[in-house]
């Protein structure tokens, strides 16, 4: 009776979140995740896909206590984000910096030679995501561990090395909810660099077999898939948009993926950060939320299996009484974890996962306006039942749309507001050839989300 009133109250405490668990603690809705052949869609074991929303921690292990990783994975779990992406050897001096816990991750900068007391606080901290219902994106370490080219260093893998490391960490989480991320910033340059990330892998594969996925983070502009594409452990492609400037065109990067084969799930794991300086010069200001969701939509409705967010103070943890802000960080933390382009990602995710979204594909022939690629460029998706047409214009410019692209005779269509998760209803629409949607308000900034469903199709569909 005790343990029920105890269960109870622990699910009554999560209700206020609508991606809590209503029933039992959020740690039994993890599932183990899988790539089919030849798919561009990760899914979980009850044939569901897994949309991926990710968020950059990239010190999560390093510089924060355990309940300052607590109180920032609650945060990010009550906003729906279902990765956390994390390095064990970090980029900030992460190899000579002992992590709060006073550890440092290996004896005598030996990968071979692990330390057991630093892993057991990285094990906390998976475990504490694990029951918040996310997955941990699990970087064994950051790149200029293999390839310094810049930052701190220094080199320590070799391929001999990196297997037994990948070995180690796989045989001590394979127990664990985890997507491993190889690369860390790096893109191998090196018959030796591709042969230490190989061995890593095999070393992982040797303990986990096929249990976790495994993709790879690789530089600025650059994709896993220029390197990695075709090998077999590789599950899931992934490329770093990054922070050059505003309005990267992240759907063309999604695209060369897209029509890759074998096809494989690909996502933007690093695009533009909010509130990190633009092309890293304060003088051109900072992004925010808009270019945040203006990088999701573009990604989700190219072909992406999930996007990956993330906030320039998060990602470094930045503390003003700790550590030294990097590329002029701003705003504490704690602080930052409240922004808005934090909130609106969860607002996209419950969009898509609202319909069938792995039944999209991206058509942008159903756009019959001028669409120049520039800020305001749409994007629009079509499901393969003809019957749903999720469209984004990131300016709010009207859209008109091909209907013939639909199948059906009655349509109801809405605008999304992916600002604040509201919706504005536009009606039921005729099955014209071509018909024209005006949000009531434009300009940069003022973006919107078309979503025209067949109306004998969803019905029971509230939203």
């Amino acid at each position: 009776m005790v343990k029920r009133l105890v269960l109870l109250m622990f699910c009554l405490t999560l209700s206020h979140s609508n991606f809590a668990q209503k029933k039992l603690p959020p740690r039994y809705r993890l599932q183990k995740l899988h790539v089919p052949e030849n798919s561009r869609y990760i899914l979980k074991e009850d044939g569901n896909p897994f949309f991926w929303l990710g968020d950059t921690a990239w010190e999560l292990f390093h510089r924060l206590t355990l309940p300052e990783a607590e109180a920032y994975l609650k945060n990010r779990a009550e906003k729906g984000f279902n990765v956390i992406q994390s390095v064990a050897l970090a980029e900030f001096d992460g190899l000579t910096q002992p992590d709060r816990q006073g550890q440092l991750p290996l004896i005598n900068n030996n990968p071979a030679k692990p330390n057991e007391l630093y892993f057991r606080h990285v094990e906390k901290v998976i475990d504490k995501a694990n029951a918040l219902g996310m997955y941990i994106g699990f970087l064994p370490t950051w790149g200029d561990k293999f390839n310094k080219k810049w930052g701190v260093g220094p080199e320590i893998f070799t391929p001999e090395n990196a297997r037994i490391y990948g070995e180690y960490l796989g045989t001590k989480f394979k127990s664990k909810k985890i997507i491993w991320i190889l690369g860390g910033d790096r893109s191998p340059e090196s018959e030796k660099h591709t042969a230490i990330i190989t061995a890593m892998a095999e070393g992982i594969k040797k303990a986990v077999g096929d249990g976790q996925l495994i993709t790879y983070h690789p530089m600025g502009a650059s994709y896993s898939s220029k390197y990695f594409h075709k090998e077999k452990w590789l599950n899931v492609n992934m490329f770093q948009s990054g922070h050059v400037g505003r309005d990267i065109k992240n759907y063309l990067m999604i695209r060369n993926d897209y029509n890759l084969t074998p096809a494989k799930p690909t996502l933007d794991g690093e695009p533009r950060y909010e509130d990190h300086p633009v092309n890293w010069k304060p003088e051109l200001g900072y992004f925010n939320d808009f270019d945040t969701r203006q990088a999701a939509y573009w990604a989700i409705l190219s072909g992406a299996c999930g996007h990956t967010y993330g906030c320039h103070d998060i990602w470094q943890f930045f503390n003003f009484d700790q550590n030294k802000p990097v590329s002029v960080a701003r705003t504490h933390w704690k602080t930052a974890m409240d922004l808005p382009g934090a909130f609106q990602m969860g607002y996209m995710r419950q969009l898509f996962e609202f319909f069938p979204w792995q039944n999209l594909l991206p058509d942008q022939s159903v756009i019959k306006n001028d669409n120049p690629e520039d800020a305001g460029y749409q994007v629009a998706a079509v499901s393969k039942d003809k019957d749903l047409l999720i469209a984004y214009t990131p300016y709010g410019r009207p859209l008109k749309i091909d209907m013939t692209k639909l199948s059906g005779t009655s349509f109801y269509a809405y605008w999304f507001n992916p600002r604040d998760n509201t919706r504005i209803k536009i009606g039921t629409v005729a099955h014209e050839p071509t018909v024209d949607f005006k949000p009531y308000a434009a300009g940069p900034g003022t973006d919107w989300v078309l979503v025209v469903k067949d109306s004998a199709k969803f019905i029971g569909h509230k939203k």
